[in-house]
């Protein structure tokens, strides 16, 4: 997937998954990974800039397998800002749709003059 793809919409992605519930870092990339190819690297920067945002928080909680886990968890700014998005996608998505079904641009230009 084209990367300039990716940065616009793995913001709407990782909030959705922390709605539905808390995650780890980790948890996050493996998530998402089968669908978008993302690493860490891409995904620790984005959930460091939610933080500061103030569309989640973090906890830590023990783990049974090593060190503690730093857990996101989305905020109630944070779902405002997600439904905001998921919005703006649906009308995005369908706009593009548009082009994508082989309508004319000339006379779809017509149309809306």
């Amino acid at each position: 997937m084209n990367s300039q793809y990716k940065k616009g919409i793995l913001e709407l992605c990782v909030l959705s998954l922390i709605e539905q519930e808390d995650l780890y870092g980790y948890e996050i990339v493996q998530r998402i990974s089968p669908r978008i190819e993302v690493t860490e690297s891409t995904i620790y920067p984005l959930l460091r800039r939610l933080t500061k945002e103030g569309y989640c928080r973090t906890y830590m909680r023990d783990s049974s397998e090593g060190p503690a886990r730093k857990y996101y968890v989305i905020t109630t700014v944070g779902k405002k800002h997600l439904s905001k998005m998921v919005g703006d996608w649906k009308v995005f998505s369908l706009e593009i749709n548009y082009f994508l079904e082989g309508v004319n641009v000339d006379e779809s230009q017509n149309e809306l003059d």
